[in-house]
């Protein structure tokens, strides 16, 4: 067996210390590259989403923009003609279901945008309109498990008008309370205690006559407390 001398085994040890220090640089480098392409894959992605999260954005509004002038449109008789570049209808049925339709296709169309999600309501206010009731409760009700507070609201207060009105009034006060006792901005409390308190003007006078009366010293001298007013002279015994 050859014999290796300390000084080739000092040549040896640093070779191997070389080798191990390039590995260690060679195995920072690849990991540096991946996690880089793997940053620009990442901000790719998220740039090419945001752009067609916009496009999304651009058609819904307007598509938007053309069925609300359906729902908005107002209806030609003799004594007001329709004017000329002016789009109107010849009757509210031809007119609702011509938003209804047009809102129908923008929420099926682009269901992941602010306007996609807006026309559920319309959708269904405009069903409200030509007596398609269930195809309205249907809209409602998935736009009131929405994730957005305010448009969850909005479903949850229009679905308890119509089940106010085709006689499912227990439901209807689940709603109204749960608007109660969570209020949003585009449906507070005041307004769903006056649905609530007018719901009871027929079935239960006393409760009706509480609610207005509370509306009326928690939210004085505004346009809500005025209807409470109106509200009470509606009770049987108050007028």
């Amino acid at each position: 067996m050859a014999h290796i001398s300390r000084k080739e085994l000092k040549k040896d040890e640093v070779r191997e210390t070389f080798a191990h220090g390039a590995e260690a640089v060679l195995s920072h480098q690849t990991l540096t590259i991946y996690l880089l392409s793997l940053a620009i894959i990442v901000a790719a992605a998220v740039l090419s989403y945001r752009l067609y999260s916009e496009r999304q954005d651009v058609k819904a509004s307007a598509a938007y923009d053309v069925a609300m002038q359906s729902f908005s449109a107002p209806i030609a008789t003799a004594a007001a003609p329709a004017q000329p570049g002016t789009l109107t209808f010849t009757d509210e049925k031809t007119k609702y279901t011509d938003a209804a339709t047009k809102f129908t296709t923008l929420a099926n169309s682009y269901p992941h945008t602010h306007d996609g999600t807006l026309a559920k309501y319309f959708a269904a206010v405009s069903d409200e309109h030509i007596g398609k009731d269930d195809d309205a409760k249907r809209l409602l009700s998935q736009l009131a498990t929405s994730s957005d507070i305010e448009f969850a609201a909005m479903g949850k207060y229009e679905l308890a008008q119509l089940q106010d009105r085709t006689g499912q009034s227990g439901e209807a006060v689940k709603l109204y309370q749960e608007l109660i006792d969570k209020p949003t901005v585009l449906v507070p409390k005041s307004l769903a205690m006056l649905a609530l308190a007018q719901h009871y003007i027929q079935s239960d006078p006393a409760q009706a006559s509480r609610l207005f009366s509370q509306i009326k010293t928690d939210y004085p001298d505004t346009p809500i407390a005025e209807q409470a007013d109106q509200g009470l002279s509606m009770i049987p015994g108050k007028s």
